[in-house]
């Protein structure tokens, strides 16, 4: 925890915050060690980032005193991420990662390749994919809540959705073999495809490449979705 986020609810005065949630306790008592006395980073959800000393921890609260909180998070990715949903595990690993790479908007999308069994995942509840992203924030010292939306039918999400956000993005779809090298360091908005394991079919890189998507690739590497992912967003960056 790089940093401790802090809903609205746990602002008693504009000094003042308490935390009451067992997870953000035991991660201070085990991980940070801290001790009444401790100052240490601090931000809310929406808002700013700045320092707090830790008034008094128990199994039950930690009380802070704040200073302003006036820093701004770190700066968006202008990046909305399309993921066909991967197996329950790997979400849960890859939520926290593109959070962290400062990603704000996360569509995750049903593939023929992906098992209808992912979309009854506990995973998928809003409670566990919040928990994610509030561990990604908190690893990068960030502040802004992505949003995440699920489209579970991929002809509906091609046909309705996909024309408006690639009216002010560029739609790269990455999937092995396609022309193009991922581009370095893009500052336009842009919209990433990123398939399943063992990647789109055939019929579904042809509706994405028809309706605008660029075609781009890592290299002649196959990687996991987890591992491609990161490695394209970091490129990105």
């Amino acid at each position: 925890m790089n940093l401790i986020l802090l809903s609205p609810e746990d602002i008693e005065h504009p000094r003042l915050a308490r935390i009451t949630d067992p997870r953000r306790l035991r991660h201070l008592r085990e991980v940070h060690r801290a001790a009444p006395g401790d100052r240490l980073t601090l931000g809310v959800e929406g808002g700013g980032i700045g320092r707090g000393e830790l008034l008094a921890l128990d199994a039950r609260e930690a009380r802070f005193a704040l200073d302003d909180l006036d820093q701004a998070p770190p700066p968006v990715l202008p990046v909305h991420l399309v993921l066909a949903l991967p197996r329950p595990r790997m979400l849960a690993r890859t939520l926290e990662h593109v959070t962290a790479l400062g990603v704000k908007a996360i569509t995750l999308l049903h593939t023929r390749r992906v098992e209808k069994s992912y979309w009854m995942s506990p995973e998928l509840t809003p409670e566990k994919i919040r928990a994610h992203l509030v561990l990604g924030l908190e690893q990068a010292r960030d502040t802004l809540m992505p949003e995440v939306t699920l489209a579970r039918g991929f002809r509906p999400f091609v046909e309705d959705r996909l024309p408006g956000l690639l009216e002010d993005r560029r739609g790269l779809l990455a999937h092995p073999g396609l022309a193009g090298e991922c581009p370095r360091g893009l500052e336009e908005p842009c919209l990433l495809l990123v398939g399943p394991e063992g990647g789109f079919i055939p019929w579904e890189v042809e509706k994405l490449l028809a309706a605008g998507c660029e075609g781009i690739h890592l290299g002649p590497r196959i990687l996991r979705v987890e591992t491609a992912v990161t490695a394209l967003l970091a490129r990105l960056a």
